[in-house]
């Protein structure tokens, strides 16, 4: 077998393998990538088995970050909770990482990172593949009747939650607009100081709706004229997948944000869905995992795979985060905004 390269935004096979393989994510689609490449100028591509003049029957998808910060590497996917290799074959996967592997330090790459859910990567023979543990997938079932849905949830911090909000006369928007965009963001840079967090930047908000249209939605909840809490949805095929969500915390006794989600779940539910991806917190993120397991008691643990082991360069780990959220926590929000523009690009 030969190592083939593919761009996955301009060869039209990349996303006929997307549509079509049953562990394709919204985060393999060109429109995600697309979106990624316009705002950070990471550089998506494909490595795969197949030649360019046949059809393309398997594929690990990366983005090349360069960055003269933290140096140059293979991601599998930046800021996308996962994105499994398309690969039926075993063979064929362990053919591609290891291709990666012998040509990562004549590349000049720092590491190479895979973050699969389903590929049991450490078991792989002689990958030598070291994982980065710690992640908890919290994925929804909506295959049962939309009131069982409800009636498995937590009773006093999700189903009591959404009922006070249903009473408090609360107003929901939903759409792409501008003027829901910037409601949202500016709950969203609000949250992200609470947290000690600088925010996303604009544009990667402005570039995701630009390239996923259809398939993004805004939801928030007014009190009054007030925008309490937002929530940004992705969907594709048989998923939708909850990816961002801010609130303002004096708000917080309203029940807003499961209100949102709930009413995420039932549209997603009336579209055919099968699955509300909730993403994946980091265990010690225990608030965070607390919240998201209110409604799926049960996660998947995952972890990422990374070669050679530089896990404890990787940007959520340890001191290092806690160091730079102590210097964020100074900052006023417009600071941190500009912050979250200059450092995302870095941190992929």
């Amino acid at each position: 077998m030969n190592i083939y390269q593919v761009d996955p935004i301009g060869d039209r096979r990349w996303a006929e393998l997307v549509e079509r393989h049953p562990r394709a994510s919204v985060f393999h689609t060109p429109a995600w990538l697309r979106a990624l490449q316009c705002t950070y100028g990471y550089e998506p591509v494909v490595f795969t088995t197949s030649p360019s003049t046949a059809e393309l029957k398997n594929g690990v998808v990366f983005c090349r970050v360069k960055s003269w910060l933290t140096g140059r590497r293979l991601i599998s996917l930046p800021f996308s909770d996962h994105c499994e290799p398309l690969c039926d074959s075993s063979e064929d996967l362990k053919f591609i990482i290891r291709y990666l592997q012998t040509t990562l330090e004549r590349q000049h790459w720092k590491y190479l990172e895979v973050r699969a859910v389903n590929w049991n990567l450490d078991q792989t023979d002689a990958l030598n593949l070291p994982s980065v543990p710690g992640y908890l997938l919290h994925v929804l079932d909506l295959r049962p009747a939309l009131n069982d849905v409800f009636r498995a949830l937590d009773k006093d911090s999700v189903q009591r939650r959404i009922r006070r909000a249903e009473r408090s006369g609360l107003v929901e928007e939903t759409g792409r607009s501008d003027g829901l965009l910037k409601d949202f963001y500016s709950l969203f840079v609000a949250t992200r100081s609470r947290h000690r967090l600088p925010p996303q930047p604009y544009a990667w908000f402005e570039n995701l709706i630009r390239s996923q249209g259809d398939g993004l939605e805004i939801r928030l909840a007014y009190e009054g004229r007030t925008p309490i809490s937002g929530i940004l949805t992705l969907h594709f095929k048989d998923t939708t997948y909850y990816k961002y969500g801010c609130s303002d915390s004096r708000f917080s006794n309203l029940g807003a944000t499961p209100w949102l989600l709930w009413r995420a779940i039932t549209a997603a539910k009336s579209r055919g869905a099968s699955r509300f991806d909730m993403g994946r917190p980091e265990e010690e993120h225990v608030g965070l995992v607390k919240l998201k397991s209110h409604w799926v008691p049960e996660p998947k643990r995952i972890a990422y795979w990374m070669y050679p082991d530089h896990s404890s360069l990787h940007v959520t780990s340890g001191w290092k985060l806690r160091l730079a959220k102590g210097f964020f926590l100074c900052m006023p929000n417009r600071m941190l905004a500009l912050t979250g523009r200059l450092i995302y690009r870095h941190i992929a």
